[in-house]
Parts: structure tokens; sequence; C-alpha cells
């Protein structure tokens, strides 16, 4: 018998042991769990089931994309006018490619699979600010190549 299996049936026997009535009213069992195939059905159906689910939809992902960020971070930029149109436009570029992920590699030059995430809009979002206080005129130019080219575009053969 695996090692993971006889710790799974030890999870199960200590969780059917618990006598309401002998515990605390307050007591709380949190498990949290990496999908598991031997995880006890008994322990599951007992339990609240709490899960993180990616938002799903445009909308969702601009939502949370916005989500995150506070009037300091919307105003960190010497040019902040500027600065929220743009973010805008990179908010929602990001949903884009968050949302296609769906469609897998159909309609990218190339089959590599790539989950973008909060650390690819966190660094455009910085290079987007940093860029706009260096520059007199914004430099639409060097923002797109590191956008889609850099940041975004390194994760596809070309």
């Amino acid at each position: 018998m695996s090692p993971a299996y006889t710790q799974m049936n030890e999870l199960e026997k200590l969780c059917e042991d618990i006598d309401p009535t002998k515990v605390h009213k307050d007591f709380r069992l949190w498990l949290s769990s990496m999908p598991e195939p031997k995880f006890p059905v008994s322990v599951l159906q007992d339990g609240l089931k709490m899960t993180n689910e990616p938002p799903k939809g445009m909308r969702a992902n601009l939502r949370s994309s916005y989500y995150k960020l506070d009037n300091e971070q919307l105003d960190e930029c010497t040019k902040p006018h500027v600065y929220k149109k743009l973010l805008y436009s990179l908010s929602f570029f990001h949903a884009v490619m968050i949302e296609r992920k769906k469609y897998g590699a159909l309609g990218w030059n190339g089959a590599l699979s790539y989950e973008f995430n909060d650390t690819d809009y966190d660094i455009c979002r910085s290079q987007l600010c940093l860029y706009l206080d260096q520059y007199e005129e914004v430099p639409f130019t060097v923002l797109r190549l590191l956008t889609a080219y850099i940041n975004y575009g390194k994760h596809f053969s070309k």
C-alpha cells in the first residue's frame, strides 16, 4: 500500500472520529489539497468546498485587473490622464490574452501554450508608468514593442 493511500485513510479515520458534541462550537478543520485521486470521498461529502476560480469572460477579467489597483497606483505616474487611458488599453489587451486561452494554439504562430497571469500584466503596467515618466511625448512604438512583442509575444514561437 502506498504512503499516500495510508495517509488518506488516516485522514478519513481522524475526520470520522471527530465527535461534534465533544469539540468547541467554533471548531473548524481547514484542509488544502491539490487534486488527489485517493482523497477520501467521505471527507469531501461531509465538508464544504471552497475554490478560487479565475475570472471567466472579458468583463470579469477587466474587473479583476482593476480591483487589484488602488488610487495610489493609479496616480503613481506623472501623467495620470494619459496613464489611465493607456492602462485601460493594457487591461483590455491582457483580458483578451487570458480569455483566448480557451482556443489553445488556434490562431497563433506555433503550438506553445502559455498561461498569462498577473505578473505579465504588472510588468507591463510598471513599464507603462516608467516610459510615460521618462519621455515628453508618449512613446507608443516603444510601449507596443515592449508589451506586444517582448512581454506577451515572447511566449510564442515565431
